[in-house]
């Protein structure tokens, strides 16, 4: 049990830049809400069904995220900060990171029949802050989830969901496999820490912009050197 539990703890560390230690991640609420769920779906599983709502309660009370007793959680899943909400029908894979404000709700069943009615999220999922996802509908292993995004169907294997309806942004995932990627955003832009090959990029547009300029610059004086410098205008006062 130690061993798994520093398993979990190393997952975490994995996806998350901020700890500077695992003793760190024992005080996060996700960690301790995902705890408190298993003693209260081993109760659910009982049919002790208040003592499971009490632990859930108490476990809400405590860290701000609210997961139903009834919910099937699989490995490692990572919750980063708290007001969550994870209905009774959910079923979550293994390695599924799920930020702040995220909602994993049901729908009201036109038939009146409970049955299935939270979503079922596949393995390594990545669910961005305050996305709603609604209904009985399945997101494939490897998706990715927008903030704020409503999804509402089903979620196809490795696809990037965002915007109210959320569409799929055909984002490629290919490099997924390699590494993590704290909050799930693949980008490249010029304050990356990627070392002086991209800031000799830039000094190289830059240089070719002013031969451009002072090319057309040339064209237009008649090819006998700069341009004239326009004369500036006399103040009235």
């Amino acid at each position: 049990m130690f061993a798994s539990l520093i398993a979990y703890l190393d997952s975490i560390r994995a996806r998350d830049p901020a700890p500077r230690s695992r003793w760190e991640i024992l005080l996060y609420p996700g960690l301790w809400a995902v705890g408190l769920h298993r003693a209260a779906h081993w109760l659910f599983e009982a049919d002790l069904f208040f003592l499971a709502r009490a632990v859930n309660h108490f476990a809400r009370f405590l860290t701000g995220i609210d997961i139903h007793p009834g919910a099937r959680i699989g490995r490692h899943l990572f919750i980063d900060h708290g007001f969550t909400v994870i209905g009774e029908t959910a079923e979550i894979g293994d390695n599924v990171t799920i930020y702040q404000c995220v909602t994993l709700g049901g729908t009201n069943p036109s038939n009146g029949v409970p049955g299935k009615r939270h979503p079922t999220l596949g393995d390594n999922v990545i669910i961005g802050s305050g996305a709603q996802i609604l209904g009985p509908i399945t997101v494939g292993q490897r998706a990715r989830v927008g903030a704020n995004a409503v999804v509402t169907d089903d979620v196809p294997e490795g696809a990037t969901m965002v915007g109210i309806k959320a569409r799929s942004t055909l984002v490629p995932v290919e490099t997924w496999a390699k590494e993590f990627m704290p909050y799930g955003t693949p980008c490249r832009d010029p304050s990356e820490p990627v070392g002086g090959g991209r800031i000799d990029e830039l000094e190289a547009e830059v240089a070719l912009l002013k031969a451009q300029v002072t090319a057309l610059l040339n064209e237009r004086s008649g090819g006998d050197g700069p341009a004239s410098t326009p004369p500036r205008r006399r103040s009235r006062n």
